[in-house]
């Protein structure tokens, strides 16, 4: 003991003669951050030559379960978008134009932009009507004009769908088929996001369209507000979460009780690779959040960005880990994630605040 003693009160002398100070104790390392802007990088340019290698000689992209789709083509072009690339333009700008171009040859006289799905023609209809407003800025004068004419075609088609006779339960809504007389979240989302992308660019969208719509979504809302169901009175899931969130934000219904308890309920129960649908919900939830902005964003980019990165295969295809995906193809499920991905470049006129 008086050794032990003797040798403590030498080292303290030692430390006060020389004036070092005492010894400081390790400090854990802070964990190393699971993903970093240069891996978003790395990841979304890795997808776009996936994509690349992916279209066919006349321009299209395909679903694997029906083949050549103005769906696929669409989300692909504006994957392409979505990381700065433009029409006419750099390494891809070719591949883009040739890959709008197929779609617009794909519209029929009805003005439906539809070549094979796997679902109902609306689907590809609003995705393609969204792709559309999204790159009309960015053609040449001749694609542009002709761009623009697809475009109010289209527009005057979604109008005319909504407007078909509904009960009050799914008025405002829209449905697999222009003339459906029920409606359901996942297909009124991507109406509602094209009508609002056409509307900004000088589109003819009534207000009261938008409204009607925004009234449909709000029905959606479960109980309580803790989230949105695919019809009124359903149940919630992350997905459908996200698809209401984007829906009432891209339409400037900031903040309602709907988004927020939706939101709050994302934030409870993230969106995880095996959820059902879960690119569909990638697209969705991380635009969605973005549009709530702050904590909600951050923490919602922090959690699906590590997963995306980490399920990414090396010829840079996104696969789908569930059923409900695995027949869309690689295409599908690359292109959604690179929407995700995306966002924080902010070249899309969608993720605009």
């Amino acid at each position: 003991m008086w050794t032990l003693l003797f040798r403590c009160t030498l080292l303290c002398c030692v430390l006060l003669l020389t004036g070092n100070s005492a010894p400081v104790f390790a400090q854990p390392a802070e964990a190393p951050p699971k993903w970093t802007d240069e891996g978003v990088d790395r990841a979304v340019s890795l997808a776009l030559e996936y994509l690349a290698k992916r279209q066919h000689p006349n321009g299209s992209w395909a679903v694997d379960s029906v083949g050549e789709s103005t769906a696929a083509t669409s989300l692909a072009v504006m994957s392409f978008l979505a990381a700065g690339h433009t029409p006419g333009d750099g390494p891809y700008g070719v591949q883009i134009e040739q890959g709008i171009r197929w779609v617009l040859d794909h519209q029929e006289p009805n003005g439906m932009l539809i070549h094979k799905t796997s679902h109902g023609p609306m689907y590809s209809h609003g995705i393609s009507t969204l792709m559309l407003a999204e790159v009309v800025g960015m053609l040449s004068v001749e694609d542009a004009d002709r761009a623009r004419r697809a475009l109010e075609k289209a527009v005057r088609l979604i109008l005319e769908a909504q407007a078909i006779p509904k009960n009050e339960r799914h008025q405002g809504g829209w449905r697999y088929q222009p003339a459906s007389r029920d409606s359901d979240l996942s297909v009124t989302g991507w109406q509602l996001l094209a009508l609002r992308a056409a509307k900004d660019i000088g589109c003819d969208v009534p207000a009261e369209a938008i409204d009607l719509a925004v009234d449909y979504i709000q029905r959606c809302a479960t109980r309580e507000n803790k989230g949105f169901a695919y019809q009124p009175g359903g149940g919630a899931t992350p997905t459908r979460n996200g698809t209401g969130i984007l829906c009432l934000e891209i339409c400037g219904v900031h903040e309602s009780p709907e988004a927020v308890g939706g939101a709050d309920r994302l934030m409870a129960e993230p969106l995880e690779p095996g959820d059902s649908y879960y690119y569909y919900g990638v697209y969705y939830c991380s635009i969605g959040m973005f549009k709530m902005g702050g904590d909600y964003w951050e923490k919602t980019r922090d959690h699906l960005t590590p997963k995306l990165l980490e399920i990414q295969e090396a010829d840079g295809n996104f696969p789908a880990q569930d059923a409900s995906e695995r027949r869309q193809g690689g295409v599908y499920t690359t292109s959604l994630a690179v929407l995700a991905l995306a966002i924080d470049y902010r070249y899309l006129p969608i993720y605009q605040r």
